[in-house]
């Protein structure tokens, strides 16, 4: 198994280093050619989602990734990565890679609450530490996609099918469970598309 992580900016090291935990290889995605390499899932980290979405669009990534999402590949956006993958953003009038059937508030908390702690449970995980850093939320959802937990009445974290998004931190703290929640995903991705096939039959050549 091979993760890729977007690597504009953000975030990015801190999802690398959780998968190494998990012994899960992962690949920085900075350029075109970066996608000729084969990845399993995707991770979309926190920073800034329009510098993110610009970068995406000038280093002809954009359309590619997009695709790739809407075929299925397994994705997790934290943060920004939320506000990249929502179809609607209800503060901004731009939208970006537009995947995932939710609309997100962006800056949502304002300045009083841009960093803070909590901890809260998440649907299929239990009760985790989150760290939310200038955090969007997300306002509602639809098509299907499944609320996975709140903090103070707002969402947090969502999932449709293979997509899934915090507006919070988990690579920042030493909690596995998201990323391992993320991993699981891929794995299931994995046995849908492949149907049991061993891994030289597999488009990736490392293993969990």
């Amino acid at each position: 198994m091979q993760i890729g992580v977007l690597a504009l900016q953000g975030a990015f090291i801190e999802h690398e280093q959780m998968l190494s935990k998990l012994g899960v290889s992962s690949f920085e995605i900075r350029q075109k050619k970066d996608l000729e390499i084969p990845i399993d899932g995707l991770i979309i980290p926190g920073g800034e989602s329009t510098v993110q979405g610009k970068l995406l669009r000038e280093l002809d990534l954009f359309d590619s990734l997009k695709q790739r999402i809407e075929q299925g590949l397994p994705v997790f956006g934290t943060c920004a990565g939320l506000l990249l993958l929502a179809k609607k953003i209800k503060n901004d009038d731009r939208s970006h890679l537009a995947t995932m059937d939710i609309t997100a508030v962006r800056n949502a908390y304002g300045r009083q609450l841009g960093s803070f702690y909590t901890e809260e449970e998440v649907k299929g995980i239990g009760v985790i530490p989150m760290t939310f850093i200038r955090a969007p939320y997300i306002e509602s959802v639809s098509n299907g996609t499944e609320i996975l937990a709140r903090v103070e009445g707002h969402i947090v974290a969502a999932r449709q099918k293979n997509q899934l998004v915090t507006a919070f931190h988990p690579e920042l703290l030493e909690d596995l469970s998201v990323h391992r929640y993320f991993v699981d995903m891929v794995k299931g991705a994995l046995g849908q598309q492949w149907g049991g096939t061993n891994d030289k039959q597999r488009p990736s050549a490392d293993s969990v």
